[in-house]
This record gives C-alpha cells, structure tokens and sequence, in this order.
C-alpha cells in the first residue's frame, strides 16, 4: 500500500466514524428523545452561554457536519484523539483545530453529503460530554479497497466522548462501528 493510501485511510474512515453534525436532510428519523435535525442541542429559547458544554456540543455538532468556521472557538490548540485508526494509528498525529478540520475535510472528499443525527441527548457530566450518532452519506469513490460503486448509501454509528478545559474541547475519544462501514463499501 502506498503512502498516500494509507495517509488518506488513516484520515477517512476514523473521521466519517467521528462525524457528529446535526442535518437538516439526514435521512434518518431522530426518535422522541433524539436532538431533530431542525433544532439544536440547545433550545431557542433558553439559548446556553458560548462556552457552555450545551452550545460547545452545537458547535461540534456543526463542524462534523463542514462548518468549520467556529473550530478554533472549540478545539484548544492542545487538542488530542484517541482512536484506533486503520492504518494501526492511535490518532495521536491529529493535532489541534487545523488537524481536526483536515481529518474532517478530507472525510468529506470520500463522502461528500455525510450528514449524522444523534441517536439519543447527549450527556454532559463535569467537563466531559459524550454523544451517539448515526451518520448517513454517498460513498463518492476513493477509499483504499472499496469495491462498493460510487453513488452507494452507506449509513453507521458511534459514541463521541469530548474532555473539555477552559471553554474548549482537548481531548477526544471515539467509538465507531468500522465493521458496518466497511462492510457496505465491500472493504473487507
């Protein structure tokens, strides 16, 4: 495998497994206790302060799903992941806002509409806050040995587990379920 493939698979699949964004097209139906795609975590009107866990977790939210204007308002410059990539990587090489928007971005390019919807509110305890999603998109070709033909739906899950410090994320763990996804991109 060349260096480019495993660059570009080390930063695609841990980052549509990461992705949180709430969509307003997300195909999937959020349950009674799941965040709608056309509200966010916070309510309109009792809108949380900025730096709260509440309107951080919105902001997240929206940074999965390619608004990265705020990603610097977020993620703390000492910004670190934690997952197991598939190129055998623990994540630790993403470092920072502009580490976290290039993994995203570069997500994006393989998946291009990838959307998420959180599964259930997330949960806020002290400085740590985590959150389930779903995420939905169209495969758009690209992924080191996928067989799977562009223009394939593919839909998978995770947890997101965030440490916050000083009004910014620093530390990120995730949890996705690689098997689904590449299962549907005939990967295996």
């Amino acid at each position: 495998m060349t260096t480019t493939a495993r660059n570009r698979m080390r930063l695609l699949v841990p980052a549509a497994l990461a992705a949180l964004a709430v969509s307003a097209t997300t195909a999937a139906a959020p349950s009674s206790s799941a965040t709608t795609a056309e509200h966010s975590i916070t309510s309109h009107s009792h809108q949380a302060p900025a730096n709260s866990p509440k309107a951080m977790l919105d902001a997240w939210l929206r940074l999965w799903n390619g608004d990265f204007t705020q990603a610097s308002g977020i993620i703390s410059p000492d910004f670190t992941v934690h997952a197991a990539l598939l190129d055998g990587g623990d994540g630790s090489s993403i470092r920072g806002a502009d580490g976290l928007v290039a993994w995203i971005a570069q997500t994006r390019a393989a998946f291009p509409d990838l959307r998420f919807s959180l599964q259930i509110d997330p949960l806020v305890a002290g400085h740590r806050a985590s959150v389930r999603w779903t995420a939905t998109g169209t495969y758009a070709g690209g992924f080191p040995g996928a067989k799977a033909a562009p223009g394939t739906v593919v839909t998978f899950t995770g947890t997101d587990t965030l440490r916050i410090r000083n009004g910014k994320f620093v530390e990120y763990w995730l949890n996705s379920d690689t098997l689904q996804l590449l299962t549907q991109l005939h990967a295996l």
